[in-house]
């Protein structure tokens, strides 16, 4: 998952970072109210975890924008104030979570996944792709001889394909999702990662085409 992080205290952000980069998510992260919304205008998310008090517009005003552009990816609300009027001000304006500083990394990586299993299209947590079982919600893979194991990398990158079927993806569009837009990566990072992917999705129905020029596909295996 494609993390945008707004959070202008560095300390807290860099924990943070580490913290959602472990559980296998890519993070961008911005400090401030007006530079977030042109990011999530142009760029978007899977998740947004917006601080209320930001230099410049506020998560608050940063929500409302994006909200009003039609913008439907879960929003998670940080905030140091525990008040309920703040709580609902937040939720009135769209945001689907709240969570009051100080919290435990434990409890936002939960959160995190309870919204992961509320998407806007309503795909079922539970799917069958070629012979393996895809579990959104635990993010976890099972084939007919037991658990399949990835790589936190490369579970993104399954989900990347997953979540697109049928659709060619580029290496920019897998490198954002997989490292966060615009990271500084080596152009061979993700044809290494999805040889890598492949090799594992071998023999379970399930393969990664190569478009020339164009980037991947993910193909099952018809029966």
């Amino acid at each position: 998952m494609r993390i945008v992080l707004v959070e202008d205290h560095a300390i807290l952000a860099r924990a943070l970072i580490q913290s959602l980069e472990d559980a296998g998510h890519a993070v961008d992260w911005l400090d401030n109210g007006q530079d977030a919304d042109l990011f999530l205008a142009q760029n978007g998310a899977d998740l947004a975890i917006l601080d209320v008090q930001l230099p410049g517009l506020s998560g608050l005003d940063v929500l409302r924008l994006l909200r009003a552009r039609g913008q439907a990816f879960p929003v998670l609300m940080l905030t140091a104030q525990g008040q309920v009027a703040y709580r609902v001000a937040g939720l009135d304006a769209g945001a689907d979570d709240y969570l009051v500083k100080p919290f435990e990394m434990a409890e936002l990586l939960a959160r995190i996944r309870a919204l992961s299993r509320r998407p806007a299209d309503a795909r079922v947590d539970v799917e069958i792709i070629g012979q393996i079982t895809y579990d959104r919600s635990a993010r976890s893979l099972t084939t007919r001889s037991g658990a399949l194991r990835l790589a936190r990398r490369e579970l993104a990158l399954f989900e990347a394909f997953a979540e697109n079927p049928g659709r060619v993806l580029s290496k920019d569009q897998l490198g954002a999702r997989i490292y966060g837009v615009g990271a500084d990566i080596d152009a061979n990072a993700v044809e290494l990662l999805v040889s890598r992917l492949r090799r594992k999705l071998d023999g379970h129905g399930v393969g990664i085409r190569t478009l020339r020029g164009l980037g991947y596909m993910m193909q099952v295996d018809a029966g």
